[in-house]
């Protein structure tokens, strides 16, 4: 039987520069260098801005509670929005409704006195308030008492709009009673020349109703 050649050993090579693989392995590393730098960069274009804390609505005066501080990048329209650079314009007042995490619109901020509008505090039933919160808009029906009827007056109390699109500025907790009988207090942003007839209507013992508006708003507030 023939004796088996013995293997040799295959010593190690350094690498080449002329190595295919070497030289993938650098271009990829310069590749993910350049894009990392890119992205570095494009991270410091970002400008800070205010964006709203929460709901806000027309007629609020500006607080340090009411903005918080987000960095974002705009193409353009820079000059149109709040910046974070300055302190938050605490005392302005807001001309528009604005939704959480919004943008602040610089044209949303006006001086005190601006927007005629009034807090108003009115109870209506817990089912006709159920899922209002605050920053909402609701249309405020009015049905007046029977015991206000006039002598000899003997049609039906008639069921009227009093307000539209009116803001929902805070819905406080439900009062006492169950099902229908629960009452629920709610502070709405009343045109200052209607706050008289808001208050008569309360006054009178008149029933109120909180209608949901969806959809985009129609205008200002307004009464029928």
């Amino acid at each position: 039987m023939s004796d088996l050649a013995a293997p040799t050993a295959k010593r190690l090579q350094r690498p080449s520069w002329k190595d295919h693989r070497l030289l993938l392995g650098v271009i990829l590393v310069l590749v993910a260098g350049t894009l990392g730098a890119r992205l570095v960069a494009s991270a410091d274009d970002r400008t800070p801005y205010y964006v709203a804390a929460v709901n806000l609505v027309a007629g609020e005066r500006v607080t340090a509670d009411s903005f918080k501080r987000a960095d974002v990048a705009l193409a353009d329209g820079v000059g149109r929005y709040v910046s974070a650079d300055a302190p938050v314009p605490d005392g302005k007042v807001l001309l528009r409704d604005i939704r959480a995490g919004e943008l602040v619109p610089a044209s949303a901020l006006g001086a005190p006195g601006t927007v005629d509008l009034q807090r108003v505090t009115v109870r209506a039933d817990a089912v006709s308030t159920a899922g209002l919160q605050r920053g909402h808009r609701v249309d405020v029906y009015v049905t007046p008492d029977t015991a206000h009827r006039a002598v000899g007056d003997e049609k039906p109390p008639q069921t009227s709009r009093l307000l539209s699109e009116v803001a929902v500025v805070d819905v406080l907790p439900v009062e006492g009673g169950f099902g229908a009988a629960a009452m629920t207090s709610v502070q709405l942003h009343v045109p200052a020349d209607r706050v008289r007839t808001v208050v008569e209507a309360v006054d009178q013992g008149a029933k109120l109703t909180l209608v949901p508006v969806t959809g985009p708003r129609t205008g200002a507030e307004t009464h029928d």
